[in-house]
């Protein structure tokens, strides 16, 4: 098993992710189930807000919508905050809390490369960030035909799915930091902040002039700025999260490779 650091990745996270599923979905059915009954009020109150700071709310444009809705109450903040929290604490952790333990000595003096314990850690991440968001998506499908919420299962599974994009993108660069650094808070610091500053600059340039010629280079833009939850998602978006992360992987490949580590 020890041979094997995707299963065993995999397993060392056999009660913790059930827990995460089950939240997710949990989440997602009691906010899509209330649509019905509080939906009405969204709309109302958030029909007088700037179109601009409606964006920033929600990031879709039909605030009145149950695709409105559950932009605000889920897929603006508490997705990718709950995302963001999953893989930045799993990167920053997988590889950095082993090396101060001193149990990555032991698990090197097997026949493995260095290589395949990032690759699998990676691997291993990504699985368990589309499992939980194959749990979201779950909670919100039962949710709306419970609610009987006339909204598209494809588009709520597309809108879901670039969560967990940016999430992993975000999660492969604490990996990254992890595998340069050695340090586990180092690289869940960095990856946190740096997140923090991604939204906050996503959700402010359309209200601050100066601020808009650098909102492409927040990776929430890239996670809602083309409404997945209306017009589905944006391949070229897609491409660029993914993109992003694998240009971490590499990173995190040729950093570990070359570092001394401290077992």
């Amino acid at each position: 098993m020890l041979s094997n650091v995707f299963l065993k990745t995999l397993r060392d996270c056999r009660r913790s992710l059930p827990l995460w599923g089950i939240g997710m979905a949990l989440l997602a059915l009691w906010v899509i189930v209330l649509y019905p009954t509080i939906g009405g009020i969204y709309a109302d109150y958030l029909e007088d807000l700037p179109p601009s700071l409606a964006i920033f709310m929600g990031g879709v444009s039909d605030i009145a919508s149950p695709e409105g809705y559950l932009s605000i109450e889920i897929f603006s903040f508490m997705v990718p905050l709950l995302f963001l929290v999953l893989t930045i604490g799993f990167g920053g952790s997988t590889i950095a809390r082993e090396e101060e333990r001193g149990t990555l000595d032991l698990l090197l003096s097997n026949p493995i490369s260095r290589w395949r314990v990032v690759v699998e850690k990676f691997a291993a991440m990504a699985v368990i960030t589309m499992l939980v968001a194959l749990f979201l998506w779950l909670g919100l499908a039962i949710g709306a035909t419970i609610a009987n919420v006339e909204i598209s299962f494809l588009r709520m599974a597309e809108a879901t799915l670039s969560g967990a994009l940016l999430g992993l993108a975000f999660g492969t660069l604490a990996l990254a930091v992890a595998c340069a650094t050695g340090k586990r808070g180092l690289s869940i610091g960095v990856a946190a902040a740096l997140g923090i500053v991604s939204f906050f600059l996503n959700g402010f340039a359309p209200l601050v002039e100066v601020l808009e010629p650098y909102r492409k280079l927040s990776p929430f833009y890239y996670y809602s700025g083309a409404e997945p939850l209306i017009n589905g998602l944006n391949l070229g978006h897609a491409a660029i999260l993914l993109g992003f992360t694998l240009l971490l992987v590499a990173v995190a490949l040729i950093t570990f490779e070359r570092r001394d580590l401290a077992v």
